[in-house]
């Protein structure tokens, strides 16, 4: 049975460099194409003609994709982190456990698009908060909810269950315990989750058509106003053609940046928290 462990090796290094290399090819076709649109201007600057891609830059988009992202990540934190804590501290109902991860699931599943049209006719019509940053936050805030959700809910359950039971044995309360012990363990794997999520809602396209973003907006100054977003911007690009995609080709790769970049701070900093916690 020796070769079946060898295949196994294999096949996994050969997946692993695969993965690797699609990664690296799609970063480096994008950067590629567009390295030569990408300047200091170019990140600085506001669009100034009438056609997107002609002239100026794309930072008003930057900033509201920013915005956009930020304010997800807020409105979803709080109940998400807030879900996983009572699942696994307080809820004793299986049947409740159950009927409230089956919810958790199915928002998860609801298409994007579906929760951009759905924000759209309660937020925007109904609500008549117009086009903004809240509105396009809330829709964005749905969709991440499960997936904080589910990485806080695996830090809680990943504490030492010694350490909460010494807790209990010394007298403290379960929010004392809760509060000193299992959010600070819990902390870098929470905020590493919060800022993924906030990574998966910056490349939503949808949702932030139906609800906030626009072709033309300056940096926004309340979360009351539209913005411009980067994924609304690489869309009206491409529809554009040829004479714009040097231009789709930076935004993608700016875009593409920034999400990478998001994601491997948190990760650091998730390991960071973690190693820093268990010395203590």
């Amino acid at each position: 049975m020796r070769w079946i462990g060898t295949f196994t090796k294999i096949w996994a290094y050969a997946g692993i460099s695969a993965v690797c290399a699609a990664v690296l090819f799609l970063f480096g076709y994008v950067f590629f194409q567009g390295a030569g649109i990408i300047s200091v201007e170019f990140l600085t600057e506001a669009p100034k003609g009438l056609v997107l891609g002609e002239e100026g830059g794309i930072w008003p988009a930057i900033a509201g994709s920013l915005c956009f992202t930020g304010t997800a990540m807020v409105l979803a934190s709080v109940p998400a982190a807030a879900s996983a804590l009572y699942l696994v501290f307080y809820c004793r109902s299986q049947r409740l456990y159950q009927a409230i991860r089956l919810v958790i699931q199915c928002i998860s599943g609801i298409p994007s698009i579906v929760l951009g049209l759905f924000a759209y006719s309660f937020l925007v019509r109904d609500l008549n908060l117009g086009r903004c940053i809240f509105s396009a936050g809330v829709a964005l805030a749905v969709m991440i909810l499960p997936f904080i959700e589910v990485r806080a809910e695996k830090a809680f359950r990943e504490v030492p269950a010694e350490l909460i039971r010494s807790s209990y044995s010394l007298g403290c309360s379960k929010l004392y315990t809760i509060t000193r012990i299992v959010l600070p363990a819990c902390r870098g794997e929470l905020v590493s989750g919060i800022i993924l999520g906030g990574c998966y809602a910056m490349g939503a396209t949808a949702p932030m058509i139906f609800t906030g973003a626009v072709a033309y907006a300056a940096v926004p100054d309340s979360i009351f106003s539209p913005a411009m977003a980067l994924p609304l911007h690489l869309y009206l690009l491409v529809a554009q053609g040829s004479t714009s995609m040097d231009t789709a080709y930076g935004t993608a790769f700016v875009m593409m940046a920034m999400i990478l970049l998001s994601s491997l701070l948190a990760t650091a900093y998730a390991r960071r928290s973690q190693n820093r916690w268990k010395r203590s």
